[in-house]
């Protein structure tokens, strides 16, 4: 499960992918096996959630990551790649930014 905390030191991607309503629950899918297939068996990998907005023209991928570098490799794994480029056809847009968490709130 995600842990979402100021004193960890982990990378956060949100990824936002913006898609013709049509195909919303096609990209999650897709999302959902690559990271069961892939991406949660790669060194690092914390936790995954996927989220997809109420209109139907996003899916919205948090994971977490132990380090910057455990991220960075994913982009030398084939299959991680492939699932990748399968989404990124899919999407009309898609926007991958890695955070870190400054302060947590309740």
């Amino acid at each position: 499960m995600p842990t979402i905390s100021s004193n960890n030191k982990f990378v956060t991607l949100i990824n936002t992918f913006t898609i013709k309503p049509e195909r919303q629950s096609e990209v999650i899918q897709l999302l959902q096996q690559a990271t069961e297939e892939v991406m949660k068996k790669l060194p690092g990998f914390i936790s995954a959630t996927i989220h997809k907005s109420l209109d139907g023209t996003k899916v919205a991928n948090y994971a977490q990551w132990r380090s910057l570098e455990d991220f960075q490799a994913i982009f030398q794994n084939s299959e991680a790649t492939a699932h990748m480029q399968q989404i990124m056809q899919i999407c009309e847009k898609f926007e991958p930014i890695l955070y870190t968490v400054e302060s947590c709130h309740e």
